[in-house]
């Protein structure tokens, strides 16, 4: 009796093994075959998954006789693997929890399960339902995952953000070496900075939890990581690394279209950008030569000779203006420049807004904008002032493409003059950027 109780322990055990040997395969699968792989690892993890649903089905009658819950929390789970909704899963997990409500696993991939399947309502239930039964990592950094998704209010939204990044820092600290908890953290940041508060300290924290995942072997090559950290490097016009991270993501999972996509975009993007400095926005020279002859400083505005208060609310008498070619990078305090719109660059996404202008020495660059309220612009021959602009130079080459340009950015779009006149406060608006949570 003893000898059979001793087996049917063994065989509970390597089951059990096995599953998570299945996930364990799956997440360090780069780690261990390379990125040269990388294209055949979906059809390996499924081949391992038959492996393990063979070891189940062969254990099956044995186990449902001791732990027919656990047997079936461990078939759930093996099917769950998948990146889409399994019905079989959802079925094995659901009968789990009717055997046995109280088995944590089993409320944690029938959350994730419904989380797949898109009912990010019921999915936050189940994780809820795990946490009341024992606090635990993985329900923690899942509920700070749907979290983000709920709200009927942007205020409802707000508020579920904020207490998005107390959950991820919640998971952290109940083991710091894990990667997804620090990847489910950064991912929270990164919607807090767009939807909540544009604080530099706040992307700041999403970089580092991104740094601190990439320790982790199991979360290092999650391309769900390197996607959404190239969105926030974007953001910040950090433009060679965001387009190595895309790229990195799309190696990472080939079968994900959308880091591909992000990628060619902004590689578009940047040559047309390229394209209209070269050119002069592809007018002809005649027109060109008429805006620069137009370019007064009378279209500064109250930037002539009169009072700035920058955002910092430091007051600044008297800008100096200056040439475009006579910015240095970075910040440029207590300077102003003036020029022409000689052409508005398409973007796939509407932010920022970018145009190009050029000053009373033919000196072209571009200039984006963020947080411009949607409708509001600028058109081919208005006058733009910009002070204390802050400038990057690009200089690089990705994939045969040189990047060699001067930009300015323009965090706040109300110090703008345009046409003579400072941009009202209805042209003001927030960035709303989306975070992918495609295994996370």
């Amino acid at each position: 009796m003893e000898e059979a109780k001793l087996d049917t322990m063994l065989q509970q055990t390597n089951v059990e093994d096995a599953v998570e040997k299945l996930y364990e395969y799956r997440d360090c699968y780069i780690s261990t075959f390379g990125l040269d792989k990388a294209s055949e690892k979906n059809l390996d993890v499924a081949k391992e998954l038959q492996k393990t649903l063979e070891l189940l089905s062969a254990q099956q009658e044995v186990l449902e006789k001791t732990n027919k819950a656990k047997f079936y929390m461990l078939k759930g789970r093996a099917l769950n693997i998948k990146s889409e909704f399994d019905a079989e899963a959802f079925e094995y997990l659901t009968k789990s929890i009717k055997l046995n409500p109280n088995l944590v696993e089993a409320w944690n991939e029938l959350g994730a399960c419904y989380w797949k399947k898109g009912d990010v309502a019921a999915a936050k239930n189940c994780f809820q339902s795990a946490m009341e039964k024992v606090k635990n990592k993985v329900s923690i950094r899942n509920l700070s995952m749907v979290l983000r998704q709920l709200g009927e209010t942007t205020e409802e939204r707000k508020e579920n953000v904020k207490e998005s990044v107390v959950k991820a820092k919640e998971a952290v600290e109940m083991d710091f070496s894990d990667g997804m908890s620090w990847t489910i953290l950064g991912n929270a940041y990164l919607t807090y900075f767009f939807s909540v508060a544009q604080n530099p300290d706040v992307l700041k924290k999403c970089f580092t939890a991104y740094q601190q995942a990439e320790k982790d072997q199991k979360a290092v090559n999650n391309s769900d990581l390197h996607f959404n950290r190239s969105v926030a490097l974007q953001f910040e016009e950090e433009y060679e690394s965001s387009l190595k991270g895309y790229a990195s993501a799309s190696i990472l999972d080939p079968s994900w279209e959308l880091p591909c996509q992000k990628e060619v975009e902004l590689i578009n993007y940047m040559k047309k950008v390229q394209e209209f400095i070269n050119k002069r926005g592809c007018l002809k020279p005649k027109r060109v030569r008429s805006f620069i002859n137009a370019i007064s400083q009378s279209q500064l505005g109250p930037y002539s000779g009169g009072k700035y208060s920058s955002p910092s609310g430091k007051e600044v008498v008297n800008l100096e203006s200056v040439n475009l070619k006579d910015l240095a990078s970075g910040a440029n305090i207590e300077k102003v420049v003036l020029g022409k719109v000689v052409a508005t660059v398409y973007s796939e996404n509407s932010v920022p807004l970018t145009f190009c202008i050029v000053d009373k020495t033919d000196f072209c660059c571009a200039v984006t904008v963020y947080n411009l309220a949607s409708g509001k612009g600028v058109c081919i021959g208005d006058s733009v002032a910009i002070p204390e602009p802050y400038v990057t130079d690009f200089d690089f080459e990705y994939k045969q493409e040189k990047f060699n340009f001067r930009s300015i950015r323009v965090d706040i779009p109300v110090v703008i003059v345009l046409n003579g006149r400072k941009l009202g406060r209805d042209c003001l608006a927030s960035i709303e950027v989306s975070v992918t949570n495609m295994s996370s």
